[in-house]
């Protein structure tokens, strides 16, 4: 541990950014941040990327901190600027994405004057706005204290549930100078993984009683947060036992494994539902997954399974609310797994006394259809089916491909259609689910993996919203591809509206707007599919452009979505019952 020489607010903060391992700053210039302009220029190892709109540049940082596993980072200005992240904010806090926001303000003996865009506490108090919406929120007065609140911000991110932090930084902050230790922080969180080992032992003598041998596995977004995939299939591998994803961990274990059973909850598959909703199943593991309408199937995953549940998460609100003391572990996936690998010699007679009849088990749900209508997947014809493009992309892109997949009904096809092999190949803001998300996150995703294709399936609506973000893929020759499923309707909304008459449905249609034309006024390639028998060709030409590439599908809106088993859990359980 060193002693730095004094230097700017700006500059401290900067250096500590590429000590935390960032290559990219997500940002929108304005008067307020003005200090790391000529900042920015002295710290060649960490390259801005300018957004459209702040909210934008806050999802580019949440789509880095996704694909990177590290964290991204934002800056813009307070007041207007910290308005426009919010939602942003609150899309990352949901879905436990590290991600730090830094916004600019005027300096302290100005505040409550009447100075141009002064949002300070004395006003409109961007602390207090961005509170609710993070995991820590606060004002740094001075390069005195920048180091205390920037570590601490840090600490904060990093520490369980993970999530968005805040500072808001005064222009004494930037401009004053800071004489601290640089010590990074993320490498005190990189291989945490606390465990309660009394309940998890407890949880080990439950899953090796001897009368519970279906065993299946529910794995949620912890497996990814701990980076446990690996020892989840090791463990799935050695005794036979069959996995399911919610649709957040969707990739976390490969799709086309012989013991996956697919998607569980929103767009899920019938294995998957068959398998944990049946009558058969004696005990079901959950791995980092929280209980929500959509990974439960509406809640229905407690009240029709007949399985004994375990429920491992670091989350005690989840603990708490959804399970009891004998059944719910404290503590990391990863950790969890790997006592079971450590505690094979105890627990392997138990569960390989099992492992025939989970086979059979398997073979009998394996037997059934794993997914709805697979005939949409390769329909002819003309407007083109969502099912039918999403497939000819899945065909398209490299197996290790990253697809983002944007909030509509374009996000249920996706989900029971689309197969994915590897954690962070499948990303998607499933809890808050905004529209446009997708569109600047994968510019974040692309900058964290250079070395992979990406690509966006989104739809005319979510253009509307954050499309403007094409422009700065473009700007920096980004190579996504943008798949817009323009169906002239905002999809699923459009999908009950029209049940209610003509005005409705009139209120939920879109004009046939041109979007390929968009792309390429912003310097990107455009196309235009009519024909179901030219995506193939459409996909691969945009993956060789070496740019960015936009292809505006022209869609059928008159589909309705395969979440047939999530619509009947809704009919099947009623809060007031």
């Amino acid at each position: 541990m060193t002693v730095s020489a004094a230097k700017l607010g700006t500059d401290y903060i900067l250096d500590a950014l590429v000590a935390e391992g960032l290559g990219h700053l997500f940002m929108v210039p304005g008067g307020l941040v003005d200090p790391f302009l000529p900042a920015l220029g002295r710290h060649p190892d960490i390259k801005p990327i300018i957004a459209a709109h702040e909210g934008g540049a806050v999802y580019m940082a949440d789509g880095h901190a996704r694909a990177s596993g590290r964290f991204g980072a934002a800056l813009g200005i307070g007041g207007p600027g910290a308005g426009n992240m919010a939602t942003a904010i609150a899309a990352a806090k949901t879905d436990r994405s590290p991600v730090m926001v830094m916004t600019g303000e005027i300096p302290l003996d100005m505040e409550g004057r009447g100075e141009f865009q002064d949002a300070s506490q004395a006003t409109l108090d961007d602390d207090a706005m961005m509170l609710p919406l993070t995991r820590l929120s606060k004002t740094v007065a001075s390069g005195r204290n920048l180091n205390h609140w920037f570590r601490h911000a840090l600490i904060a991110m990093w520490a369980q549930p993970r999530g968005p932090v805040h500072l808001s930084l005064t222009h004494d902050a930037l401009t004053d100078e800071c004489a601290a230790e640089d010590v990074a922080v993320s490498s005190f969180f990189a291989d945490a993984r606390p465990l309660s080992f009394a309940q998890a032992e407890g949880a080990l003598r439950l899953l090796t009683d001897g009368a519970k041998q279906r065993i299946a596995i529910l794995a949620g977004a912890g497996i990814e947060h701990d980076a446990a995939a690996a020892r989840l299939i090791e463990i799935a591998e050695r005794w036979s036992i069959p996995v399911a994803t919610t649709l957040r961990a969707k990739g976390v274990f490969p799709e086309d494994h012989a013991l996956s059973l697919g998607v569980f909850g929103y767009g899920g598959t019938r294995h998957a539902t068959n398998a944990i909703l049946g009558n058969e199943i004696d005990c079901l593991l959950v791995l980092g997954s929280g209980f929500n309408e959509r990974d439960t199937m509406h809640w229905t995953v407690r009240d029709r399974s007949r399985a004994t549940m375990i429920h491992v998460n670091t989350d005690m609100d989840e603990l708490a609310a959804n399970g009891d003391r004998g059944h719910v572990v404290q503590g990391s996936c990863h950790a969890f797994l790997d006592l079971m690998h450590e505690r094979a010699g105890t627990i392997a007679p138990a569960l390989q006394a099992g492992q025939a009849m989970r086979r059979s088990w398997l073979e009998e749900i394996k037997a059934g259809p794993r997914l709805y209508d697979v005939e949409n997947t390769h329909r002819p014809g003309s407007p083109i089916h969502p099912a039918t493009a999403i497939t000819a992309l899945r065909e398209a892109l490299p197996r290790d491909g990253i697809v983002l997949v944007d909030s509509g009904a374009h996000r249920a096809f996706a989900a029971h259609y689309w197969s994915a092999y590897a954690p962070r190949t499948y990303i998607s803001a499933t809890n808050l689910g905004p529209m446009g998300w997708a569109i600047p996150a994968a510019i974040g995703v692309q900058c964290a993996r250079p070395d992979r294709r990406v690509a966006v399936i989104t739809g005319d609506g979510c253009m509307q919203m954050h499309g403007i973000e094409v422009q700065t893929a473009a700007r920096y020759r980004l190579p996504i591809v943008y798949l817009v499923i323009n169906n002239g309707a905002l999809g699923n909304v459009w999908l009950r509206a029209r049940k209610f008459g003509a005005l409705p449905s009139e209120l939920t249609s879109i004009p046939d707007h041109d979007w390929a034309a968009f792309a390429r006024a912003f310097g990107a390639q455009g196309f235009t599919v009519r024909d179901p028998a030219e995506l193939g060709d459409t996909f691969r030409k945009a993956l060789a452009a070496g740019t960015t590439a936009l292809i505006d599908v022209k869609a059928d809106k008159d589909c309705p979505t395969p979440v047939a088993d999530f619509n009947a859990g809704a009919h099947a359980w009623s809060y007031h019952e």
